[in-house]
């Protein structure tokens, strides 16, 4: 039989390793009889940890939420995954200094064959750029902005906010939301995280969906209202913010018609190149943008396929001086 101390963190991590227990099921685990259960659910009680109890035939134990967090038990695979995780998130803008403190208070603690085992994975794992195309810093999201849009989301309110698009930056990943000199109030469905920016997709005051840079957004009070929500499908936010950004937020955009069924194409392309639309069964288009006509250019040569380019005038020229550069290194 387990010591008092040690049978309350065995206990305590049973509790927290799936949602209900009932006593009989905790009293086998810890070979203890029920009332013995019972009294170190009180002793976790007087130690903060918030156990709730539902009596009758499907009676049962689980933890509560209190007041603050209280301190988790893992086990060895889930204690590494969550230091590699948290290593991974360091590097994620905004968010560096908390993961950061969060990965030092689980390294103090983690036994030494586990720590070694993170410091491996750390040693012998690198991550690239997310974004090779540009050398424009990582914005900067505060995610206690985060949070509150997310608030927002789950509590189906309107949410207000200035929103200032910064001189020079007008096209770059931005969306359909644009400046205003007024405060913009909108009803917020869904945040989407791509090519390293955060995106809110909304409903403005219209009606008409509209995607909004989160790092330019500057929140206002909370309004308290709450709107009669109307959804798009769950797995159409994505799509929409890709949508979105490649039609009205690169410097360079182009539908290009490619003579293959739109799966072809799919295949082929990362989905952050652009939108793929279907055409017929032997033709689609692709709906693209970058930030120089190079990068189009690569997206074009890498799809291997027959294509046809209408514009925009200056990537047809681009095109053709690339054209002719080809054909000249074969000559």
């Amino acid at each position: 039989m387990l010591e008092t101390s040690s049978r309350l963190l065995s206990l305590l991590a049973l509790l927290q390793s799936r949602p209900a227990w009932t006593g009989t099921e905790l009293a086998e685990r810890l070979e203890v009889t029920t009332r013995t259960v019972r009294n170190d659910i009180d002793r976790l009680r007087e130690l903060g940890y918030p156990v709730d109890a539902t009596r009758g035939p499907a009676g049962h134990y689980q933890l509560g939420v209190g007041a603050k967090l209280p301190p988790l038990l893992l086990d060895d695979e889930e204690a590494v995954a969550v230091a590699v995780g948290l290593r991974t998130g360091a590097g994620v803008a905004g968010m560096a200094d908390s993961s950061t403190r969060a990965l030092t208070k689980l390294e103090q603690v983690l036994p030494h064959r586990l720590r070694r085992q993170v410091n491996a994975i750390h040693r012998a794992m690198s991550k690239g750029p997310d974004n090779t195309g540009s050398n424009v810093e990582d914005p900067e999201i505060d995610p206690a902005t985060l949070t509150a849009i997310a608030a927002y989301i789950r509590d189906e309110h309107y949410v207000r906010f200035d929103y200032s698009i910064p001189t020079g930056a007008l096209m770059r990943g931005a969306g359909s939301g644009r400046s205003s000199d007024l405060p913009v109030l909108v009803e917020p469905y869904r945040l989407v995280s791509w090519q390293r920016y955060w995106y809110l997709v909304a409903r403005d005051e219209t009606g008409d969906w509209r995607t909004y840079r989160v790092d330019w957004m500057s929140l206002r009070m909370a309004t308290g209202r709450r709107y009669q929500p109307r959804p798009m499908p769950a797995d159409d936010y994505t799509d929409f913010v890709l949508r979105d950004v490649a039609t009205t937020g690169w410097q360079v955009h182009a539908r290009i018609t490619v003579f293959a069924p739109a799966q072809e194409v799919l295949s082929r392309i990362h989905a952050a190149v652009g939108i793929v639309e279907s055409v017929d069964d032997s033709t689609s288009v692709l709906v693209t943008g970058a930030d120089s006509l190079e990068i189009i250019a690569v997206y074009i040569g890498m799809l291997g396929l027959d294509f046809h380019v209408d514009g925009p005038p200056a990537l047809l020229t681009h095109l053709e001086s690339l054209g002719t550069r080809y054909l000249n290194a074969i000559r």
